[in-house]
């Protein structure tokens, strides 16, 4: 039986990830920061805060686990959207985003573009957010509809206020892709639970979505999509405090 072959890349090393300009909540207050990847958060005097993330991987998720249920509301509509909707497509595809990570923003056109792309052929498409509003009020669900209205989503942009729904997916990070195929009546079935594409905040690499589409054009195509898969990796998921 033919196979599809993801398309893989060494690991990208920190080193080669430069700050990037944003903006962070502190004090009540929206100050500008600069952001790279490892070591702990500085504020002085005088000075931008600095913001110091750490780079996580996706967790390793069992292949062809069902997709846990769910039932969470569209910010944009007030819609409240479940698995079930989705039973008539070919494919799902579920993607744990935010508004503010470096790594979301770095890929957010191309999110649009590959839903333009793939709900024409019966993938159905969703993303959800479940970072705390707590600690990363940028990521609350007014903030979401404007984004979501602003950059024109063609899926809906899900609240996952309580994060059980990510919990349940084995969500980690943003961004994080799982995709499930449909065999007729058989429940969605996990088949890809790995990067977009090698593309990461400034490696310079062009952002193809590569990885993501092959596993997509397997599943529309009837090809078992490959096992071997590489990890997504992002901005930790903000679980609220404890």
């Amino acid at each position: 039986m033919l196979s599809c072959r993801a398309l893989l890349a060494p690991p990208l090393s920190c080193s080669l990830l430069p700050p990037l300009s944003c903006t962070t909540r502190f004090c009540g207050r929206l100050l500008p920061c600069f952001v790279s990847y490892t070591g702990v958060s500085q504020c002085r005097p005088g000075r931008p805060l600095q913001v110091r993330a750490s780079r996580v991987e996706s967790r390793s998720v069992p292949l062809a686990s069902r997709a846990p249920d769910f039932e969470l509301p569209e910010p944009l509509t007030g819609k409240t959207w479940k698995l079930d909707d989705f039973e008539g497509h070919r494919a799902l595809l579920i993607m744990f985003i935010c508004n503010h990570c470096p790594f979301v923003v770095h890929l957010k056109m191309e999110l649009v573009k590959l839903a333009n792309t793939y709900l024409p052929k019966g993938v159905g498409i969703i993303a959800i957010s479940a970072n705390s509003v707590k600690t990363h009020p940028q990521d609350g669900p007014d903030i979401m509809a404007r984004e979501a209205e602003e950059l024109g989503y063609p899926f809906p942009y899900l609240y996952d206020e309580t994060q059980e729904t990510a919990r349940a997916y084995g969500a980690a990070c943003t961004p994080d892709f799982f995709l499930y195929k449909k065999d007729g009546r058989r429940p969605f079935e996990l088949v890809y639970h790995g990067q977009f594409d090698e593309s990461r905040p400034g490696n310079n690499r062009p952002i193809t979505g590569s990885d993501l589409r092959n596993a997509l054009d397997c599943v529309l195509s009837g090809i078992p999509v490959s096992t071997v898969q590489r990890p997504s990796i992002g901005c930790s998921i903000k679980w609220h405090p404890q």
